[in-house]
Order: C-alpha cells, then sequence, then structure tokens
C-alpha cells in the first residue's frame, strides 16, 4: 500500500481518521513528479521521495513550514530524486512555469486559503494527463456556521481568550470521552501515536484554523467532473441528518484521489 497520509504542520489539520490512500494496485511513485501543495512538516514530500518520485515540489505559503520542510528533505530525502521547497501559494501556481505532475497532493489545505473552490481549481490544472489529484478536505456539517463563527473569533482572539476557549472545548471533549465509557487521559497519551502531534496542540490547531470552508463529496463530484476529472476513489462518511454529521466537537476531512483521462 503506498500511503502518503501524515500531519500538516502549522495549519488546521484535519481532525478525522487518516486513512491511507493507495495507488491502485500498490504501486510506488517511481518515475513520477509530485507536487506537494501546503507541504507543511515535509512529511508527505519526503514519503514521495522515498516511495520513488523522481521529482518532488513542495511549496507553502507558512515560511516556518517551508523551512521545516527544506531541513526535513536535507536531512532524510534518499539522495536519488530531485527536489526543491518553494513560498509560494496555491493562487500563484501556472502550468507554464511548473509544468504538470503525474500525482498532485494536498492534505487537508485547500480549505484553508479563504477560497477554496478557487483553489482546488488552480491545483487540478496542475494535474498531467493519466496523473491523480490526491486531497482531503473539511466534510459539511450542521456544526459549520458555528465553527467558521468560532475560529474567526479565535484568530483574532487575545492569548487569554483563547487559553479560556480552549478549556471549554477540552472540557466538553473529556464529557464526550466519559459518556462514551473512554478514559481522556489514555486519550490524550495515545494521541501522539494516533495522530502524530500533541493533543493540546492540535486543540489549539483546530480552534483557529481560519479562514475554514467544508464541501459535500456531491459538490466534489461536480466540480471535478466541470474540470474534466475523473473519480477513482474516496473515502467519505455519508452518515447522519441528510447526509450530514453534527460533529459537534469538530469536523474530519473526507479523502479523495480523481485522475484525469
Amino acid at each position: 500500500m503506498v500511503s502518503l497520509c501524515g500531519q500538516n504542520h502549522r495549519r488546521g489539520n484535519c481532525r478525522g481518521r487518516k486513512r491511507a490512500i493507495s495507488a491502485p494496485g500498490g504501486e510506488r511513485l517511481d518515475g513520477q513528479r509530485f507536487l506537494d501543495i501546503g507541504s507543511g512538516s515535509g512529511l508527505h514530500s519526503l514519503a514521495a521521495l522515498r516511495l520513488g518520485a523522481r521529482e518532488v515540489v513542495a511549496i507553502d505559503i507558512d515560511p516556518d513550514s517551508v523551512a521545516t520542510t527544506q531541513a526535513v528533505l536535507e536531512r532524510h530525502a534518499p539522495e536519488r530524486g530531485v527536489w526543491r521547497v518553494e513560498k509560494n501559494s496555491v493562487f500563484d501556481l501556472s502550468s507554464e512555469a511548473l509544468g504538470h505532475f503525474d500525482t498532485v497532493y494536498s492534505w487537508g489545505v485547500l480549505h484553508h486559503t479563504g477560497d477554496m473552490s478557487r483553489a482546488i481549481r488552480c491545483a487540478a490544472d496542475l494535474v498531467a494527463p493519466q496523473g491523480r489529484f490526491i486531497f482531503a478536505l473539511y466534510r459539511r456539517t450542521w456544526m459549520d456556521w458555528f465553527w467558521k463563527w468560532e475560529k474567526r473569533w479565535y484568530a483574532h482572539a487575545s492569548e487569554q481568550s483563547q487559553r479560556l476557549a480552549r478549556a471549554i472545548y477540552i472540557t466538553c471533549f473529556k464529557l464526550g470521552l466519559l459518556a462514551t465509557g473512554r478514559s481522556f487521559s489514555r486519550y490524550v497519551e495515545n494521541y501522539p501515536a494516533n495522530r502524530g502531534m500533541d493533543f493540546y496542540h492540535d486543540v489549539h490547531d483546530w480552534m483557529g484554523g481560519w479562514p475554514y470552508e467544508s464541501i459535500s463529496s456531491s459538490e466534489v463530484e461536480k466540480l471535478m467532473s466541470s474540470l474534466g476529472l475523473i473519480h477513482e476513489r474516496s473515502f467519505v462518511r455519508k452518515r447522519g441528518i441528510l447526509g450530514r454529521l453534527y460533529e459537534i466537537l469538530g469536523s474530519g476531512c473526507d479523502e479523495y484521489v480523481y485522475r484525469r483521462p
């Protein structure tokens, strides 16, 4: 199984399960050009190189993430394969400058750009013929209105107000675990192994992940069809009322793979 899932650094991460999205038949990325949009910690780019990608281009708008990706690849990237890291926005990418890629990858990023639909279009434009577009986006929930309000407020709140908001959230989270017979302390202890980061840092990431947008799987399919991409596989949660979950304590990502004919 070819797994490129991992954690993004310094951004509101997808809170749903990280399920591996594998290439059909379990093949590697040998000889491919790979574009990592929103490289964060650089782990996705590193995984692509280790899976045989011929060239990896990693971009992020955050200088700290660019520096982190650069450091990770300098230290851990295999000798084979060419890579570069750029500070850039998805809105400024063009096929004229970069060419096209066999795999365009963006994990839990495009819904934080402030214009998700445009960001998706910009990313999809870089997919080569027979190439794949692999991405994860927040699913629509009945609580979207609240989280948009909360994240906008949190992003501009004082540190003291943010601490208070986190304390309230964590208390509610504890009660939710208690109601389902789970241990909060054990949950927090196992969190790094399950999520790749500290629980309390992830709470801060989630509450401050602004801008914030969400999208349904049917909306994704409609947009991808308009861009000439064909659905290959996805992992989508469709339970709840009228296809939407409540997700009172947070949302999660649906995961998609589309291919250009």
